[in-house]
């Protein structure tokens, strides 16, 4: 992008604040102390730092636009977030640019050159590496993270994962006696499966039931379950119960069973993760964890904008809630 001179890291180091508390100096608002505001005007002057590509074209929102930024763009689940991302930009009049990295070798040049053209870039987790991220920050550009596991210094808005995916295992250990579950989704490069590849193994560990070694490594589109549902039935493996790491997974996992010729619930129950409007379609809906999505990408909108206006703690770490939704799929009946 080619900046040049100190970072705001760099006078925040010196000075002994925050980013957030020199680019509030830097532009001369938000409430800082007579001694603070010395401190970091003593800093930028050692420094000769020039904040002119920070300060007033924040001030004024130059470019009037935010940028997101995920490792794909297909399937119900972004739409969800990115059309709440996006109602919210449109309430404080500034247009939305959207980047699907599909992790290119390029997508970190490609996102800093996207940098140049908006006012703050929300991150989802799995879509840069956290060199880049960093990097973006050190250019002093806003940077909020998007269902990630969380960066010190960067504001992060997630979603409840793991916790609900133990009680959601739970829920067929415990209250069902299901003893061999699967779970089929790809921890490696996805917080969110992460986290719920964790609670999965946390609700073994406190039913005192033994977990599968691996999870079927697969992506998080229907195919993936299809695929991952037949490799498991080539190998001889017939759980009694897969746990998907998200929905569209999950309705994969059941056209393969069908195509297999067995039922579900009565033979393999099936759950899923999110509470895509899909869910409800089968005959006896999908047992999920319902998620805000809409509301996951209004709040990292929200959350930016402030971050734009200096008025987010790099600290925050905004976690929403997450509600196990039962249906029929998991043997309930309903």
């Amino acid at each position: 992008m080619g900046r040049k001179g100190p970072t705001l890291h760099e006078i925040a180091r010196d000075a002994g604040v925050s980013t957030a508390t020199v680019s509030r100096v830097a532009r001369g608002v938000g409430q800082v102390s007579p001694e603070t505001r010395a401190k970091v005007l003593e800093a930028i002057e050692k420094h000769h730092f020039r904040p002119s590509h920070l300060g007033r074209a924040l001030v004024e929102r130059r470019h009037a636009a935010l940028g997101i930024v995920f490792p794909g763009l297909s399937g119900p689940y972004y739409s969800e977030v990115i059309n709440g991302f996006e109602q919210e930009a449109l309430e404080a009049s500034v247009s939305v640019l959207i980047m699907g990295t599909h992790l290119l070798k390029q997508s970190g040049d490609l996102v800093l050159g996207m940098a140049d053209r908006v006012d703050g870039l929300a991150v989802m987790g799995g879509a840069l590496p956290d060199d880049v991220v960093r990097r973006l920050q050190d250019y002093g550009d806003p940077v909020v993270l998007l269902a990630s596991r969380p960066l010190v210094g960067v504001p992060t808005v997630r979603i409840e994962n793991a916790a609900a995916m133990a009680r959601l295992t739970a829920h067929l250990l415990t209250d069902h006696g299901y003893e061999h579950l699967a779970f089929v989704g790809n921890p490696d490069g996805s917080p969110d499966a992460t986290y719920r590849w964790q609670g999965f193994l946390q609700a073994h560990q406190r039913a005192g039931v033994e977990p599968p070694a691996e999870p079927i490594r697969v992506g998080l589109q229907q195919s993936d379950g299809f695929i991952a549902t037949s490799r498991l039935l080539d190998d001889g493996r017939r759980p009694r119960a897969i746990v998907c790491a998200n929905d569209e997974t999950a309705l994969g996992v059941v056209v393969a069973l069908m195509d297999r010729g067995l039922r579900v619930p009565h033979d393999i129950a099936v759950t899923g993760f999110d509470d895509i409007p899909m869910a409800t379609l089968m005959a006896s809906g999908l047992t999920t964890v319902h998620q805000p999505m809409r509301e996951l990408g209004r709040e990292t909108a929200r959350l930016l904008l402030r971050h734009v206006d200096g008025e987010v703690d790099a600290a925050l770490d905004r976690v929403l809630e997450t509600q196990v939704v039962i249906r029929g799929s998991c043997g309930c009946g309903g």
